[in-house]
């Protein structure tokens, strides 16, 4: 506990509310809430956007043009040249060694803050004004007769200020805490640690992020940082590990040869090298008591959900129960097809259950699973529902990861703890694989099956727009099918010229393809409805699928082998990428047509990677280059902290040795109960609270 502020005796430490800090009050409290701070922790951690660095004061005579320099002096002379075509305000500022011209353009504003002799201190660019030193638009604070202001006035954080709450304003606040830091800010590693990962320590890092002499020791303060918060952040997913691995137990799920080739007959193909690998690492976590905590990436059309049957038929045979979770009704409904095409007039016992399942047909349903009669169950989120009850859940297969919370895959493990296979087409670049899925094992199939056709994708302009309609109109002839995609199910007023399902397939039905059977679908359609047009898209009865991105994942249809996107330049690269992942599923050589018009650059580039690769590993670390990891991935997704200063990304070197000394960390002590780690812990804390699980680890 330390004391802050001037004339303060009141004793603070990390948690004290902000409103504690002298100036800061209940007023600017509230207005500090709305900027995230609400301790003193968070004050200390509310980082500049920007540096200032501002020399000491020099001689006016020192001056050389070109030079950044801070000057003290006495205003001479003020002048306003309103009737200039570029009206400026004008002073005369001298010292012992001579004079300085000073202008501000559009400066009127000066005009009875600035009178001769005030002392002045200044800081900015040199420049020649006909032979005469001068600074233009420089910085500047009046000075009473004993200098009461330093250069440090100009120097250090620019913050990012709100309404009420100037960056000024913030740095003064800011400053009375800082001076703090040695009382307030505990040292997390010991001094052989900090040299061996080349550190400086905490304390200093958070008085120099604030207020740093130079631009080398801001880089050493951000370096520091930004590993702690790395650190902390691997910590409570090395943690939440450690957790599931020591302090859960599953049902051990051998794997003989005699099981292997059963389940292998069931498939009418070989199964690729990748398959072959990520089955072995399944099975070998699945083998053990630990319960499997894996993640099975792989991109559209890559087999995953071959390998997500092996490792459900694994768990069947060894007498448990299997649960499927999808994110819509659609991708579940179509993951059950699968899985009947391939377990036709086998024993193994499967069911769909989804919130459309009502009545006496689900409480057969919750019957069946309840006793055990029901080896698999596929379904939504309906799956968590209270009276969803297993009798031997051995296997949970959650598919689209990235569509779930952290706490709904927990909510299936919660009375059981069974093994854990999550699942998603996107494929997720390394930093994110380590950070948002970092308490999981990683599995990937990296190539497709052979026989799947190359996939060309086209970005088509509107004067090409009829072009793209004939070749459309001869694939369509030639007995293949289409889906056509909008951002929109029905048009809205402020949208402009952004095309809505409904109304383009009254025009495409009527206009641009009335030979064709065109139907349309969309997420608003009954459940029933939605099921028979897939059904009967699925089996050729329909041409043209006309849809929203409710097509975005889990359809599969080896005859459809054109997808054309509208308004494209609207999607992000994940759903462009998932959406062109639905053609291509055949030898058919397969389009994608990305019909769009932007001037936004962004937009352009995402539009530009999808015609240049089809690899979805190049297209997620463009995704994330463009988007960053907070739009990727929100926090309420992936259950972690937000990073304030770090970057998985641009400090990705720092991540991977953070990541290295956290979970040596968990190894060495891993309810981190040694004195040594206590700050550690306390920080923790801070960090997750119980987002993880973490306020029982004693």
């Amino acid at each position: 506990m330390t004391e802050v502020g001037e004339k303060s005796h009141i004793k603070f430490d990390l948690s004290t509310p902000v409103q504690f800090v002298k100036g800061v009050g209940p007023a600017r409290a509230e207005i500090f809430a709305t900027l995230g701070v609400a301790t003193v922790g968070d004050l200390l951690e509310y980082f500049p956007r920007d540096w200032n660095f501002v020399p000491e004061p020099a001689k006016i005579r020192q001056l050389q043009p070109n030079q950044t320099v801070t000057i003290i002096g006495m205003v001479e002379s003020t002048d306003y040249q309103s009737y200039r075509r570029q009206p400026f305000f004008e002073a005369l500022v001298s010292d012992d060694t001579g004079v300085c011209r000073i202008v501000w353009f559009h400066g009127g504003y000066l005009r009875g803050q600035l009178e001769p002799g005030q002392l002045i201190m200044l800081s900015g660019k040199v420049t020649l004004y006909k032979h005469q030193r001068q600074l233009t638009n420089p910085k500047f604070v009046l000075l009473d007769q004993d200098h009461a202001q330093s250069p440090d006035y100009f120097s250090g954080g620019v913050y990012p200020a709100c309404k009420g709450l100037t960056s000024r304003q913030i740095k003064k606040i800011i400053s009375r805490v800082r001076d703090a830091t040695d009382q307030l800010i505990p040292e997390f590693y010991d001094r052989p640690f900090l040299e061996r990962a080349g550190l400086i320590g905490r304390k200093d890092a958070f008085a120099w992020i604030h207020m740093p002499p130079d631009e080398q020791t801001l880089a050493q303060a951000k370096r520091r940082l930004k590993y702690d918060e790395l650190f902390l952040m691997q910590l409570g997913l090395a943690l939440r590990r450690y957790k599931v691995q020591h302090f859960s137990s599953a049902a051990p799920c051998e794997c003989s040869d005699e099981i292997d080739s059963r389940i292998r007959r069931r498939f009418p193909f070989l199964l690729t090298e990748d398959q072959n690998d990520c089955i072995a690492e399944i099975v070998a976590d699945m083998g053990k008591r630990e319960p499997m905590n894996r993640l099975l990436q792989g991109d559209v059309g890559s087999g995953k959900t071959v390998v997500a049957l092996y490792a459900a038929l694994l768990a069947v045979a060894n007498k448990t129960q299997v649960a499927i979770m999808a994110p819509t009704e659609i991708l579940a409904g179509q993951h059950f097809l699968s899985i009947e095409r391939y377990l036709n007039d086998s024993n193994v016992t499967r069911r769909l259950l989804t919130g459309g399942l009502t009545g006496r047909q689900r409480n057969e349903a919750l019957k069946a699973v309840g006793s055990g009669a029901t080896d698999i169950v596929v379904g939504t989120v309906a799956l968590l529902q209270a009276d969803v009850a297993f009798k031997e859940l051995g296997l949970v297969i959650i598919d689209e990861q990235h569509k779930f919370g952290v706490e709904q895959r927990a909510e299936l493990r919660k009375q059981v703890t069974p093994h854990c296979l999550v699942m998603t087409a996107t494929p997720i670049p390394r930093t994110l694989a380590m950070t948002a899925f970092g308490d999981l094992d990683v599995s990937v199939i990296r190539h497709s099956p052979p026989g799947r056709g190359a996939v060309v994708t086209r970005w088509v302009s509107p004067h090409d727009r009829q072009k793209a309609y004939a070749f459309i109109r001869e694939r369509l002839k030639a007995k293949k099918q289409a889906y056509f995609v909008y951002p929109r199910i029905t048009a809205v007023e402020q949208a402009g010229d952004v095309k809505a399902a409904t109304d383009e397939w009254e025009c495409l039905s009527t206009k641009v393809l009335p030979e064709f059977t065109v139907e349309l679908l969309h997420g608003q359609m009954p459940s029933a409805k939605k099921q028979q047009i897939m059904s009967e898209f699925r089996k050729g009865k329909v041409d043209v699928l006309v849809s929203t991105v409710v097509v975005e994942v889990g359809v599969d249809v080896p005859n459809a082998t054109v997808m054309v996107i509208e308004g494209a330049d609207r999607f992000g690269l994940a759903q462009l990428h998932q959406l062109r992942g639905r053609i291509g599923r055949s030898e058919a050589k397969s389009y994608c047509l990305l019909f769009a018009q932007t001037d936004n650059e962004t937009a352009k580039s995402r539009l530009e990677i999808m015609t240049r690769s089809n690899d979805g590993f190049e297209i997620a670390e463009h995704d994330l280059r463009l988007r960053g990891p907070g739009e990727m991935l929100s926090t309420r997704q992936h259950g972690l902290p937000d990073l304030k200063i770090a970057s998985i990304v641009d400090d990705f070197e720092l991540l991977v040795m953070a990541r290295k000394n956290a979970f040596e960390l968990v190894s060495e002590d891993p309810m981190l109960r040694r004195a040594e780690h206590k700050d550690i812990r306390t920080a923790l804390l801070a960090k997750f609270g119980d987002a993880i699980g973490l306020a029982d680890v004693a």
